[in-house]
């Protein structure tokens, strides 16, 4: 097992992974922009080390300054967290030509699932249902072509995209010049990569995904699924686990077909394979996240296998302690983003300091967060000030538990999306069940200032 870990990321995945690697007795390395310099992830590390200006570029995104970081305080590897490098192939190369070990997926299984328009040829040739779309990608010369042949409406999406950046819906073909430039700008500015394909718009899914988590000897297994259905433009609020949206027979089709993509790419570490399902129950790979997810605990809470261990043991070339039939599922969890955001003005970030900061507590109730009272939100990173997630037996006692603990958190100094997370809690159609990504838009009144 490793001796020391560099975590390459900052907030609340850092502490997440610093508080594992302490249970394993596993000595912590962490990394600091300028603006992170009084984070709690710097106190709770063993080492820390400034990597850089508070911007991403200079900081976070610095693969020289972070190598270098692992090599001075001779860590054995590397924990990228979510976001940031994690799914760099290039870093994840880097790290193996250096010998320091990248807690993730091999390179090549990164650059496969990360170019979403080969990852979609690369699932079809595995025989995982995909979303009818382009060959390949498209650029301004062809995309006409090929949106005749799929018809409307369509997505236009980034190859290298993710997050909800660089995708736009197309009704007709007068706006697909425009929104295929739109989104092919926003790809540039935050992928730097101008890639973009096409796909049949599927008008009211369900997002529903599948962790897993595979060893070097390739064996593969799924921990069940978890519902993400609950966002605002493509950005999650809200997961549980198990999904409210799936029959038996579906959610063993997914399951199963998680498993069969993660082989495909001879798969090492944990992973998410996120699926559409449509209305009448039909699914289609989406993308593969080659990282541990921001979502990751509501599966921990009804698996109660530590995940982050999971990447720790099987990167450091142990073989799965659990075989398929060893994963039991019980109850339910739900997870609920608490970021920083504006939610009366178009939820725009609202970074400031903490001027009051209380956590909910109590009985199946958990709190993942890097801030306490006068902890500053920067301007230059994600907005997020703390997960909420909480496990109930049932999904009816883990929507009263998070409604309870959402009227507990005392937050002041920022705007946070509480208030609107209170309210998917007590609307009908979500307590029910019936629900698709389109929730915000058809059931949610905006929220006043």
């Amino acid at each position: 097992m490793f001796k020391k870990v560099l975590i390459a990321n900052r907030g609340e995945i850092a502490i997440r992974i610093i508080r594992t690697c302490k249970e394993m007795q596993i000595r912590t390395v962490a990394v600091y922009s300028e603006a992170d310099k009084n984070s709690l992830h710097v106190r709770l590390a063993d080492e820390a080390h400034c990597i850089g200006a508070s911007k991403v570029a200079e900081s976070y995104l610095n693969q020289a300054a972070v190598l270098t970081a692992a090599l001075k305080t001779k860590a054995d590897a590397i924990h990228p967290g979510y976001g940031f490098l994690a799914e760099n192939a290039d870093f994840a190369a880097k790290c193996r030509e250096v010998g320091i070990t990248f807690i993730g997926p091999p390179p090549e299984a990164i650059r496969k699932m990360g170019d979403k328009a080969s990852a979609r040829k690369q699932m079809s040739e595995a025989g995982v249902p995909v979303i009818q779309g382009s060959e390949g990608t498209v650029d301004e010369g062809n995309v006409h072509e090929h949106a005749s042949k799929i018809g409307y409406p369509l997505m236009v999406k980034a190859a290298s995209g993710g997050g909800g950046k660089g995708m736009r819906i197309v009704e007709q073909a007068d706006h697909l010049e425009q929104m295929f430039a739109l989104a092919k700008q926003e790809a540039e500015s935050n992928f730097g990569d101008g890639r973009m394909y096409l796909e049949t718009y599927i008008e009211t899914p369900r997002h529903v995904e599948v962790q897993i988590i595979a060893d070097q000897y390739g064996q593969v297994v799924h921990l069940g699924e978890r519902d993400c259905t609950i966002q605002r433009r493509h950005q999650k609020l809200i997961e549980e686990a198990p999904s409210p949206h799936v029959n038996e027979q579906l959610r063993q089709s997914l399951r199963e077909a998680a498993v069969k993509a993660a082989q495909s790419v001879s798969y090492v570490g944990a992973g998410t394979i996120e699926f559409l399902v449509d209305q009448e129950c039909h699914f289609y790979f989406m993308e593969m996240n080659t990282r541990i997810q921001v979502e990751h605990p509501v599966t921990e809470q009804v698996t109660g296998i530590d995940l982050i261990k999971e990447q720790m043991l099987v990167a450091a070339g142990e073989s799965l302690r659990y075989c398929q039939e060893d994963i039991l599922l019980n109850g339910h969890s739900i997870e609920c983003r608490i970021n920083a955001e504006d939610p009366s003005n178009e939820f725009a970030p609202n970074p400031g300091t903490l001027t009051h900061y209380a956590e909910p507590g109590g009985r199946n109730v958990r709190i993942d967060s890097a801030v306490y009272a006068g902890a500053t939100i920067p301007p230059y990173y994600d907005s997020m000030v703390a997960k909420l997630i909480v496990y109930g037996a049932t999904r009816a006692e883990a929507i009263e538990l998070t409604k309870r603990a959402l009227d507990e958190f005392e937050i002041e100094g920022v705007k946070t999306t509480i208030p609107v997370l209170r309210e998917v809690m007590q609307h009908k159609n979500f307590r029910d069940g019936d629900f698709d990504t389109n929730f915000f838009e058809k059931h949610l009144k905006p929220i006043p200032s």
